[in-house]
């Protein structure tokens, strides 16, 4: 796996027989930097890319899934088979709304499956799109086939975007259902690298010396997206730097940067207290479980805790899910469940008609 934050490989091998996912082993390989680079100029850049250029993309992005995927596999013991691998692939583009709708992740399947004699399992999302839905969020389909066991919950995934699941008690008639809610890492980190050279906020220390900005927060949350109702999913197409800046310019005096960072951290715990109060009249959500890079932001997690009070904030690892791993632990389910023929309800997630078995399979 890797999301929105184009930081690198999210490598995991999970063992589904019981009804908690076990996870056997887990890598993290960052990208190349020139390959990070390469990547960030093709989001956020306004040229057209040449079509050579996006085919070397594909070639190299598959190329490091394969190598993190290949070191993996060779730590485990021999009496671990590894049966397929499910990747997700790196997200380019994510146009879910309009008239043609379409996402495209790079990295390529078929040089995957050639690189680890493993059977590969890619090209998730489009599936979904084609039966009518977003595209995305698909994680909230696995926090709610393993973490329903919990009720009246609210599992917060705190990548580039952020998107949130909500599970409602054993007994209750409302439906599950999860979106996007906005920026999370995508926009901090963005910012942090252009005014501190970081590729992140470290525990959320530059932004925690900042004070946020309460009218450019405002102006924030005007974006017409928070007011979308779901399905509604989102990305760096429109939450970006240059999104940031032309809001900026509507600000009268240059603010500090890092109380642009301190405003961008208050978006983020907003625009989820914004999403959870949807459910108010339906769910009353006692429990707020978080994972993704975002729950090691200290800063950023007491906001939350502070903005959400008096729901309890905490990392899914209470429930027993590594909070580093949740997403690339939940393609590995996915890639389970093509195997097996078996269709993933993503309806109330990403607005599909119907469940559909997802993912095409790329044999060994």
């Amino acid at each position: 796996m890797s999301g929105t934050s184009m930081d690198g490989v999210d490598a995991v091998v999970v063992r589904f027989d019981q009804h908690t996912p076990e996870l056997l082993a887990a890598s993290h390989t960052p990208y190349p930097d020139t390959l990070a680079r390469d990547l960030e100029r093709l989001v956020t850049g306004d040229d057209r890319i040449d079509l050579r250029k996006l085919l070397e993309l594909d070639y190299r992005i598959a190329d490091a899934f394969a190598s993190a995927a290949r070191e993996l596999i060779e730590t485990l013991p021999a009496s671990v088979h590894v049966k397929a691998i499910g990747s997700h692939g790196q997200t380019i583009y994510h146009l879910p709304d309009g008239p043609t709708p379409n996402t495209l992740q790079l990295g390529n399947p078929a040089l995957i499956a050639e690189r680890t004699g493993v059977t590969t399992i890619a090209d998730w999302r489009r599936r979904d799109m084609a039966a009518g839905g977003q595209g995305a969020p698909l994680a909230p389909a696995f926090h709610w086939h393993f973490l329903r066991r919990e009720h009246d919950i609210a599992v917060l995934n705190l990548g580039g975007i952020a998107n949130i699941t909500v599970i409602p008690g054993h007994h209750s008639t409302v439906p599950p259902a999860g979106f996007d809610t906005g920026p999370a890492n995508t926009l901090l980190d963005g910012w942090v690298a252009l005014h501190s050279g970081q590729r992140y906020d470290d525990k959320g220390r530059w932004a925690g010396g900042g004070t946020a900005i309460p009218a450019l927060l405002d102006r924030m949350l005007d974006d017409p997206y928070f007011s979308l109702a779901p399905p509604k999913s989102t990305g760096r197409e429109h939450f970006n730097l240059g999104w940031l800046r032309q809001i900026l310019s509507t600000i009268p005096t240059t603010p500090q940067p890092t109380d642009v960072a301190a405003t961008l951290v208050e978006l983020t715990a907003h625009s989820v207290q914004r999403a959870i109060e949807t459910f108010d009249e339906t769910v009353r959500i006692k429990r707020l479980l978080v994972c993704g890079g975002g729950v090691h932001n200290d800063y950023l997690m007491q906001r939350l805790a502070a903005t959400l009070a008096p729901i309890e904030v905490s990392s899914t690892e209470t429930a027993g899910i590594d909070p580093d791993y949740m997403e690339a632990m939940a393609f590995a389910w996915f890639a389970s469940r093509t195997l097996a023929g078996q269709p993933i309800e993503t309806s109330p997630f990403t607005g599909a008609s119907g469940g559909r078995v997802l993912g095409a399979i790329y044999p060994a």
